[in-house]
């Protein structure tokens, strides 16, 4: 079986790659976590930092892996803003290390990237869009990409947005968050002025794997194929949910006077990806039930 190397395994797609890589592949991955979280599917797990180069390269040449997935990265915009070199750590030289560690062993390299790299003025976005990141943390992921692009390796970098889904001990994401605010009965305040496209990150997952088994070494931007602002994809989640939608409430980004500054007007044309690829992304219900699907599955709904 071929070789397959997850970084950020204990993340919400690192897990949804898990779950579909089983059986798949010979399976090691990676993470910062003392233990794995998901304890049900066979593979070898270290944790690791991979901002340590050293560290990087004694892993990466243990496990010689045909592919890796890089889904690790510092996602937190506001937090990249005051914490630059961090945030550099973790998004550029720890994508570096990699590249380091994998070009005498000619790795295949498929890596996580973002709409942040675009500053929301004109989206859609399509892959021929000329970047312009507002913020730090988008000034990092294109940063990282340059690093693949710059290099002798085979690649694919995947643009995604609007990430949700289930998975263990994760994080809240943008979903989970607003259905547990409004099972408790609290009123929330959504943004009116940002659009993108929501992504069930089992949809992300698959496409993943499209690309590795077609070998289709390139850019692509994959998210959901709906493009919607963030009020009413509230709205919609409550409706799935069967939620009370009269505790959702409007703001506008500038009056939330965050530290970083996000692309407004964002979102992603994904027809490369589905010509290209093969793949069908899941509209706003689409996603929503899928995802609903998989909560009543863990009893959490």
């Amino acid at each position: 079986m071929e070789k397959l190397l997850i970084t950020g395994v204990n993340g919400l797609l690192g897990q949804k790659l898990l779950e579909q890589a089983d059986s798949k592949f010979e399976i090691s991955a990676i993470d910062l976590h003392e233990e794995r979280f998901n304890k049900k599917i066979k593979f070898e797990y270290r944790k690791l930092d991979l901002t340590d180069r050293r560290a990087v390269k004694e892993v990466i040449l243990s496990y010689c892996p045909d592919y890796l997935i890089n889904t690790a990265a510092m996602t937190d915009v506001d937090g990249c803003e005051s914490q630059k070199e961090k945030c550099w750590k973790i998004n550029v030289q720890a994508v570096d290390n990699l590249l380091h560690a994998t070009r005498k062993i000619g790795t295949k390299i498929v890596h996580l990237s973002s709409d942040y790299i675009f500053n929301g003025k004109n989206g859609p976005y399509s892959e021929n869009s000329v970047p312009k990141p507002l913020g730090y943390y988008g000034k990092s992921k294109l940063a990282s990409e340059n690093l693949l692009i710059a290099s002798e390796l085979d690649y694919a970098i995947v643009r995604t947005m609007v990430l949700y889904g289930y998975g263990i001990k994760i994080r809240p994401n943008f979903v989970t968050w607003l259905i547990e605010k409004l099972k408790q009965d609290e009123k929330v305040t959504i943004v009116t002025d940002q659009f993108g496209n929501p992504t069930l990150a089992d949809d992300l997952a698959t496409a993943i794997f499209k690309i590795i088994e077609r070998k289709k070494w390139d850019l692509y931007h994959i998210s959901g194929s709906e493009l919607i602002d963030r009020y009413h994809f509230a709205l919609k989640v409550a409706d799935i949910f069967k939620l009370n939608k009269n505790l959702i409430t409007t703001i506008t980004t500038p009056e939330l006077k965050q530290p970083a500054l996000r692309p407004l007007k964002s979102g992603f044309i994904i027809d490369k990806a589905a010509a290209e690829l093969g793949i069908e992304m899941s509209d706003v219900e689409e996603g929503l039930k899928k995802f609903k699907k998989q909560y009543k599955k863990f009893k959490l709904f």
